[in-house]
């Protein structure tokens, strides 16, 4: 099961050789362009090492139907999504496995509005791939290929210019502000610290080098970045900023070193947000509650949708929202991106500490004291049904909500379980005002798996 190359909502991702390989991906690319309208077609990687000639295989897969590429390089995630619009291209293709383990790798497909493909249009790249569709072009002709490798200059500029616009630029500077930022050697060290200059904070760079090599496991968990607070207090740091190695996803230190984790991102990006350009807000189905307070605090709508970018996005766009996420630290400013982009989160934390002129440890006080506790099985996609039938009996009275897994919400909190987008598991996640409950939960949903 654990070879298995999984074609989902986010792209294609795999352990690379056993599931994942150079056939693997030129097939998937020319199986995208297949699908796409005219157009030249952006590829770009965050930087492991299989990403530079699995992003040589999906430019052959793509060449050989004709289509041009434009090679960006090595790119965070949200990057490469501006770079498609910016660029006039039809779509785009990131080599990215994002917060998964070193061996892993994958493919992530982008429209040419610059958004992660959503349900429909990957199924339709899926199917291509699965029928063996091709286009072949003559023996004497093909796609060409050009580069653009400073796309972030682009993407940065955008969001500190709102971070102007906005009026909270001015305040992040009189703050002088230090920020110590861990890229882990991902794809979004650069371009962070071309936008803490930007808005005026200092940056003190850890593993900020793109090369791939992960100094600790990639996603921003608790565990994972546990020496990284030692630095922050090390080095005088009023934040903690941790991007996972596509930079999609923001964790949170405060200035004791503390993890405030990346549930409280999106929640404390929406508060500020909300604040002064009120609208409504939009997150996952597996997102904490304090998003919901945030947007109830401010006088404003909430909606919730399937976990996905694509689907947030989706959901963004029919309810006009002026800001969406992830509580996996992802922050969705549609002024600048239909993508999960943690420069937009960073920015809107920095400015709700600056204007408000206090630390960062002082904002999860905004808040109900909510504990999420998120757990993951092995699990086979075939049994997900019946565990999740039985999962809904073991809480009686609970309201479902089946769009993405089961969702069951109850008087203290809620639990959910659903398959992963990118792995072979089961995610479960259970979020009441007490740990000691929410851990309660995750035991009787394992019991009954």
């Amino acid at each position: 099961m654990e070879e298995e190359l999984i074609v989902s909502v986010s792209g294609i991702r795999g352990i690379v050789g056993p599931a994942l390989g150079p056939l693997e991906a030129l097939r998937f690319a020319g199986a995208l362009a297949d699908t796409l309208p005219p157009g030249p077609i952006v590829v770009g990687t965050d930087g492991r090492p299989s990403g530079a000639w699995l992003s040589q295989a999906a430019q052959a897969g793509l060449r050989s139907r004709g289509r041009d590429v434009i090679d960006i390089g090595v790119a965070a995630t949200p990057v490469a999504g501006n770079a498609v619009r910016q660029l006039g291209a039809a779509g785009g293709i990131h080599v990215t496995a994002s917060h998964n383990p070193a061996p892993y790798n994958g493919l992530k497909f982008f429209g040419a509005d610059g958004r992660v493909l959503g349900a429909s249009a990957g199924a339709k790249v899926r199917q291509a791939f699965q029928a063996g569709l091709s286009c072949p072009v003559a023996h004497d002709a093909g796609g060409g290929r050009s580069e653009a490798r400073d796309v972030s200059a682009w993407h940065i500029a955008k969001v500190a210019s709102l971070a102007e616009s906005d009026g909270y630029a001015g305040a992040i500077r009189v703050a002088s502000l230090r920020v110590l930022v861990d890229a882990n050697g991902g794809a979004g060290g650069p371009a962070a610290l071309r936008l803490l200059h930007a808005v005026g904070a200092t940056a003190v760079p850890v593993h900020c080098e793109p090369d791939g090599i992960f100094r600790h496991p990639p996603e921003p968990t608790r565990e994972n970045v546990e020496g990284i607070g030692r630095l922050v207090v090390a080095n005088k740091c009023h934040l903690g900023a941790v991007l996972d190695p596509d930079a999609d996803r923001l964790a949170l230190l405060d200035e004791k070193g503390r993890y405030i984790g990346e549930e409280y991102t999106l929640a404390l990006a929406a508060d500020f947000l909300l604040s002064f350009r009120p609208g409504p807000l939009v997150t996952n189905l597996s997102s904490s509650r304090m998003n919901e307070d945030a947007a109830e605090r401010h006088g404003c709508p909430f909606f919730r949708s399937p976990v996905g970018e694509a689907n947030v996005a989706d959901a963004m766009l029919a309810h006009g929202a002026v800001l969406g996420g992830e509580g996996n630290g992802g922050v969705i400013d549609p002024r600048v991106g239909l993508v999960r982009d943690p420069f937009v989160g960073l920015c809107l934390v920095l400015g709700h500490m600056a204007r408000n002129k206090v630390p960062l440890s002082v904002l999860p006080r905004l808040f109900h004291d909510y504990a999420i506790v998120k757990d993951k099985v092995p699990l086979d996609r075939e049994a997900l049904p019946g565990f999740l039938t039985r999962l809904e009996q073991a809480f009686p009275g609970w309201t479902a909500d089946t769009r993405d897994g089961l969702r069951l919400d109850g008087p203290e909190g809620w639990i959910q379980a659903r398959a992963s987008n990118t792995e072979p598991i089961a995610r479960i996640i259970a979020e009441s005002r007490s740990e000691a409950t929410a851990r309660e939960w995750i035991a009787r949903a394992r019991a009954v798996l």
